[in-house]
């Protein structure tokens, strides 16, 4: 077998960067030759995690083919979120929790699962084919879980990763996951050195709604305060990127990963199907969405039914 990629979305989380790393591993173990890429550059809680576990970030890509004709897809599925030229190349497995708008014209490995977190599927994948967890990739696997599901307090948690934290933390070495957990979402929550650019893209994706581009960026932060003193400078720096990109819709879901609340930023065409969606009003642009922690569960699904 010829050599293959594996990577995660564009404008890469902690799940997209580890998933990658532990697959690659896993596929190598069993004897394939797979490497980790990524579509974008680590952000602050994911180095803060490389770094506790003494893991290299993976070299960033932007077209696959120059280097191998095959790639393996983890965390994401739409070609929107993906690597520039992936009309050119074979993806020869998927393996996500997300969604599904994906089409091959030839039979390929494809396992999604309703669940939390994309590395619970890697754990089990390592589980079934019984290969032993090195205590790095076990940390790297139980921060996706804690970063994907904000310590398990997300809606998207399954009894999958109920089981799979404390087994996880164990091999990992981490004996109080939840002190673990805290440090490690505060260190990527910290938005007074980011940029504009960086707090709208650092994590978003695009989504085709109803025929419009719509751009979803989420921001964690301990004090939302610390988001929207900045709205005016957030706000012109949205206009710059739609106009940049072609979206048709920009929205930046800030959370407080103390409360599990979130306020939503919105600009552009279709704020009336944003508002008809959640059943709110957007006032100065933002709206209020109590218990709101997750983009995939709770924001994309009412958003996509409202524009169908």
């Amino acid at each position: 077998m010829s050599k293959e990629l594996v990577f995660g979305h564009k404008n890469p989380d902690t799940d997209a960067i580890s998933c990658a790393i532990e697959y690659a591993y896993l596929a190598n173990k069993l004897g394939d030759d797979v490497e980790a890429v990524a579509l974008g550059k680590t952000n602050n809680e994911t180095n803060f995690v490389l770094d506790r576990f003494n893991v290299k970030a993976p070299r960033v890509i932007t077209k696959a083919k120059p280097e191998v004709d095959s790639v393996v897809l983890v965390d994401h599925n739409e070609a929107i979120q993906s690597v520039d030229d992936l009309a050119d190349v074979t993806v020869t497995s998927v393996i996500d929790h997300h969604k599904i708008n994906f089409s091959s014209a030839q039979p390929l490995f494809y396992r999604a699962e309703p669940i939390g977190c994309c590395s619970t599927i890697i754990y089990k994948m390592y589980l079934e084919n019984n290969v032993e967890i090195p205590s790095n990739i076990a940390g790297l696997m139980l921060s996706s879980i804690i970063s994907d599901t904000l310590l398990l307090k997300s809606p998207t948690t399954t009894d999958d990763e109920r089981k799979a934290v404390p087994e996880l933390a164990k091999i990992a070495g981490i004996d109080d996951y939840e002190a673990y957990g805290v440090e490690m979402l505060k260190a990527g929550s910290d938005v007074d050195q980011r940029s504009a650019t960086d707090i709208l893209e650092g994590d978003a994706k695009s989504f085709d709604m109803g025929g419009k581009t719509v751009r979803i960026g989420q921001v964690n932060a301990v004090d939302l305060n610390d988001v929207f003193k900045r709205q005016a400078e957030l706000e012109s720096t949205m206009k710059d990127l739609m106009a940049s990109n072609a979206y048709d819709l920009f929205l930046l879901l800030a959370t407080n990963v103390l409360t599990s609340n979130s306020e939503l930023l919105v600009l552009g065409e279709g704020t009336d199907v944003v508002e008809k969606a959640f059943n709110a009003k957007l006032e100065n642009n933002k709206m209020s969405l109590p218990g709101v922690v997750s983009r995939k569960k709770q924001v994309v699904p009412p958003l996509t039914k409202t524009f169908d």
